[in-house]
């Protein structure tokens, strides 16, 4: 390509980002960009190292109730892994960031006695120009839960300070882009009571084999630095885990022999 061509390319490329400066997010959450800080700076080519997903979920009875099997939501294995970890560490308090339909939360509710979830409120929500009806969808599963406070405000900007470091359970499912990851995993180790919790991020992986590098990215650069090497992936989910102590661990490979696999009764419910 000649010098001519690129100039203008680059001439266009600039006109446009005037034009539309969220492009700008879109060119900086490129992956490959994400891939290559996470090589260079935590030398981790394969992300991060794996639990086997029995050794945090030993009951082989997992429940997971609600599930909505629609856009937008966790995996069933992604929901258990939530409640067997806060029964596993006897979770009394929980807190999230990103309620979206409410299923995780209201799954967490039926272990965990108090439970918060923030997300956007609905003027904010509508300020940025999101469909009503998606809106409306936000809290469906959690919204008449007694256990379930339901906090409004956005995760950069929210006075988290009566929460902190008073969580036993903490999941990140907010926005994935990564100076939010950054923040809410900043947020999220604030939140955690001491070294007996733990914290979970969804959507760590684009499917449960692959990495998202630019949640991967954020997450390492949220995380205190003596933490860092208390950071796993679960196998079978979409996502990543601190834990107060060392877990053995392998290096995830792609793709994956089954190792487990699950049985599933399907039991419907109506409003």
């Amino acid at each position: 390509m000649s010098f001519t061509r690129k100039l203008s390319k680059l001439s266009r490329a600039i006109s446009l980002l005037i034009q539309k400066p969220t492009l700008l997010n879109v060119l900086l959450d490129q992956e490959e960009i994400h891939q290559e800080h996470v090589i260079k700076q935590f030398n981790l080519p394969d992300g991060l190292p794996e639990i086997p997903f029995e050794v945090l979920c030993e009951n082989a009875d997992l429940k997971v109730s609600p599930f909505a099997f629609l856009d937008g939501g966790s995996l069933p294995t992604d929901l258990s892994l939530l409640r067997q970890l806060a029964l596993r560490i006897h979770a009394s308090s929980y807190f999230e960031i990103g309620t979206w339909r409410g299923e995780s939360v209201a799954n967490v509710a039926e272990v965990v006695q108090e439970c918060h979830t923030l997300n956007l409120s609905a003027e904010e929500m509508r300020s940025r120009g999101w469909d009503e009806k998606y809106i409306q969808l936000h809290g469906f599963f959690s919204k008449n839960n007694d256990r379930v406070k339901h906090l409004e405000g956005d995760s950069r900007t929210f006075d988290f300070k009566p929460y902190e470091q008073k969580q036993n359970l903490v999941f990140v499912d907010g926005d994935h882009h990564f100076d939010s990851v950054v923040k809410d995993t900043q947020t999220a180790f604030r939140l955690i009571n001491g070294r007996s919790g733990a914290i979970v991020w969804h959507d760590y992986g684009h499917s449960p084999e692959t990495v998202r590098w630019n949640v991967l990215h954020g997450i390492l650069k949220g995380t205190p630095p003596e933490e860092r090497g208390n950071l796993y992936a679960v196998s079978n989910t979409l996502c990543a885990v601190w834990l107060p102590e060392k877990i053995a661990s392998r290096k995830r490979v792609n793709p994956q022999v089954p190792e487990i696999w699950f049985s599933l009764q399907l039991n419907q419910h109506k409003r």
